[in-house]
């Protein structure tokens, strides 16, 4: 008999969720960053191996900052990925915890769904001896099931945390084919890796100014035309993301090229363009537009 169940993985910004989920599923299906909000929406990744098929459920971070309309629309599209669920991995980071973790916390126990405790980025914890003192201080709750340590970037406690997570998975029908790994469009893939390269190469406030949006997805057999617009607020920053003589948008579309050609293994020619969407962040239609619902 398969199993088949839906897990989500939840917590505050910059904690490994995007990580986690890639390293479960072997394939990059989650843009990651070092900076706070970088997913803006659920993703599904799907892990099939045997008889047990395990959809992860890749959410946004869960924050008590930010009060503008896309803050609003990402928190709810975290909160609502937490219900309809056979387990929830709640991560953490070791050796911290602050508001956004406690209110992950919170809604994470407030769903009735049985949920794990897990510390992630171990690899950063020099006296390991520190672990302990800081897992007794965790809080408990009646549906956590336990605690559990792993380092989704180098994979170390993954292989128990899978053990953990198929305990919870109940007998029933694959949701997908076995070949599939994800739910989201190819078009989706393309607009998050450009998004991913403008996260990373931008200074740490812009990339939360800014939407890709592809306007142009035609595929042959070997070879992938994408053209995508990257809107920005302000007349002030599509400067600066087009960079002197267009350096810095030719950067962000090689980036995103290499990154595309390697996931679909296929070439693939790129085109960008910047446009400015006033105030598309605070305006809930615009991020409609845009492709950011919470109940996806």
């Amino acid at each position: 008999m398969t199993q088949c169940g839906t897990v989500s993985i939840a917590g505050r910004p910059n904690v490994g969720k995007s990580t986690l989920l890639n390293h479960l599923v072997g394939q990059k299906l989650s843009i990651t960053a070092h900076k706070p909000q970088t997913t803006r929406h659920r993703i599904h990744g799907i892990k099939t191996e045997g008889d047990l098929q395990v959809v992860y459920v890749d959410t946004p971070g869960i924050h008590t900052q930010g009060k503008r309309a896309l803050n609003q629309v990402l928190n709810r599209t975290a909160s609502t990925a937490l219900y309809d669920v056979d387990l929830v991995l709640l991560l953490v980071q070791a050796g911290v915890w602050n508001a956004d973790d406690q209110r992950a916390y919170d809604l994470v126990s407030q769903t009735g769904v049985p949920f794990y405790l897990v510390i992630n980025k171990v690899d950063l914890v020099k006296q390991k001896d520190e672990l302990l003192p800081f897992i007794e201080k965790l809080p408990r709750h009646d549906k956590l099931q336990d605690v559990l340590i792993v380092s989704a970037k180098n994979g170390s406690g993954i292989d128990g945390l899978e053990e953990a997570v198929a305990k919870h998975i109940p007998e029933g029908e694959f949701h997908y084919d076995e070949d599939e790994l994800t739910d989201r469009s190819s078009r989706f893939l393309a607009a998050e890796s450009v998004r991913e390269q403008l996260t990373r190469l931008l200074s740490a406030e812009l990339p939360y100014s800014l939407s890709v949006d592809i306007e142009q997805y035609e595929q042959s057999a070997d070879l992938i035309r994408i053209g995508a617009v990257i809107f920005v607020e302000k007349n002030s920053q599509k400067g600066i993301v087009i960079g002197k003589g267009g350096e810095k948008l030719k950067e962000v579309g090689t980036r995103a090229r290499v990154s595309l050609e390697s996931l679909f293994d296929c070439k693939v020619f790129l085109q960008l363009w910047v446009r400015v969407k006033d105030g598309w962040a605070d305006d809930e239609r615009a991020l409609r537009s845009l492709g950011y619902n919470p109940h996806e």
